[in-house]
């Protein structure tokens, strides 16, 4: 099954978030140190995946000519709309936009990574779920810091999540037959660096050191594509 990494993926996000509410209560410093942990382990791993580039004048381009498309629809707006009309729905308690925040911040984790690229075309094109297995186990242990940590509104990030590995699972097909390999392996590594400063990004919002609307530079990722592309023909 095509999908079965996919979904599997997304039910630990959920399955982690409401593990996340058995500790939900506990006290405020605590809270505060898991998530300063969590900012560090993030950065980190947005340094690393940066580093993984190896042509940065595409990262570079990349994240300028993303910013400003993602400005210029006001992703981030939309996606924090959303969150908050998820969060008028659920009925959900807690502080107004707490539930946009932690489905915004969630989502722009599980999303932005290699392993989501990766996994989703190990499944459509051999059936091999393992990258997104490993995926899961990562995601609903996260799931469960986020959610004692930011709210239950993690637990919403699982259906961007399944939308958009779904959708590169299923297009593995044609992804394969009309995408040399060359070409596919240095768009996921400056993919790769691109997610990586974004993942920085958001490391750098968790701990409160920049307010960075990150949402607005994914569409540095397709961005990535077209000029890897160019580069390729060339």
């Amino acid at each position: 099954m095509v999908l079965l990494g996919t979904l599997v993926n997304g039910a630990a996000i959920v399955v982690g978030s409401l593990l996340g509410l058995v500790f939900h209560n506990i006290p405020e410093r605590y809270k505060t140190t898991i998530m300063q942990a969590l900012a560090l382990a993030v950065m980190l791993l947005g340094i690393q995946m940066g580093l993984a580039s190896d042509q940065f004048l595409i990262v570079i381009g990349s994240l300028v000519i993303g910013g400003w498309i993602g400005e210029r629809i006001q992703l981030e707006d939309m996606l924090n709309r959303l969150g908050k009309w998820i969060e008028k729905r659920s009925g959900a308690g807690g502080s107004e936009g707490a539930v946009a925040k932690a489905f915004v911040t969630a989502t722009l984790v599980y999303v932005v990574g290699a392993m989501a690229v990766l996994g989703a075309l190990d499944s459509g094109l051999r059936l091999d779920h393992n990258v997104l297995y490993t995926k899961s186990m990562l995601d609903g242990f996260t799931a469960v810091l986020f959610t004692a940590t930011l709210g239950f509104g993690v637990a919403f990030s699982f259906i961007p999540v399944v939308l958009y590995q779904g959708s590169i699972a299923l297009l593995a097909g044609q992804i394969d037959q009309f995408v040399p390999v060359e070409l596919r392996e240095m768009f996921i590594t400056e993919m790769t660096g691109t997610g990586g400063i974004m993942i920085l990004g958001i490391g750098l919002k968790l701990a409160g050191i920049l307010d960075i609307r990150v949402a607005n530079l994914l569409p540095a990722i397709p961005v990535v594509g077209a000029i890897v592309t160019v580069i390729y023909l060339l």
